[in-house]
């Protein structure tokens, strides 16, 4: 199956570079590109892309609020939103995990790590295994936002099994389903299932979405930064 995707920057160059690209590989192909926020909504709502890959900063409505929009738009409940971010405040990375981003690239991103990131995302994986990310991620969701609600509560996460609820925590720590395995002593597919499961009980769009929860409602703890 294609993968189709949605390039959203405000910088032309950027854009067209991305689009060779993709249009290269025979399983993804770019359907629509957006130089804003809003662009990018309308562009999701019309051609209900696989993947999005999303700049932060943009003119006018920029790529958190175009996120947040597309995350909590129904009618694109399979489309993943993956951010482009220069790291240059770490919040920004927390703050689109939180909206519903399936994860994030730096810009200076080589060639393969853009395309198995598509890959990977439009899976329904979450782009976030980097060890150099895991005390960023875990130091801002575990700080909830104030006036705001945790995405679950404690009576949701209660109806996961002992074993789901490990290896959530695990996921939540960055490890694969071919770590968690390698850890437990189990089949990637047994992994893969529990987290699947830990997903539908806790009503998590996927898997960044469950990594969000887990720091949330205090399953997995923030970690001192590196």
């Amino acid at each position: 199956m294609t993968i189709r995707v949605l390039l959203a920057d405000d910088q032309t160059l950027l854009r067209a570079t991305f689009r060779i690209l993709i249009d290269s590989c025979e399983d993804m192909t770019v359907v629509a590109e957006a130089a804003d926020g809003d662009e990018a909504v309308a562009a999701a709502r019309e051609h209900h892309p696989d993947v999005v890959v999303m700049d932060i900063r943009m003119p006018g409505t920029d790529g958190l609020a175009a996120t947040a929009t597309i995350c909590a738009d129904e009618t694109l409940a399979t489309t993943r939103v993956l951010i482009l971010t220069t790291f240059e405040i770490d919040e920004y990375v927390a703050r689109a995990l939180r909206v519903g981003a399936s994860g994030f690239l730096g810009k200076d991103v080589e060639t393969d790590e853009l395309l198995a990131a598509i890959r990977t995302v439009a899976g329904g994986d979450a782009l976030l295994s980097p060890t150099a990310t895991r005390a960023l991620i875990a130091q801002f969701l575990a700080t909830p936002e104030p006036g705001r609600a945790a995405a679950t509560d404690h009576a949701a996460l209660a109806t996961l099994t002992a074993r789901e609820r490990e290896i959530t925590a695990l996921a939540a720590e960055g490890y694969s389903n071919q770590d968690i395995a390698r850890l437990l002593v189990i089949s990637p597919l047994t992994a893969r299932t529990h987290i699947h499961r830990a997903m539908a009980k806790l009503h998590a769009r996927d898997r960044a979405q469950l990594v969000v929860i887990a720091y949330q409602t205090g399953l997995s703890r923030a970690t001192p930064p590196i």
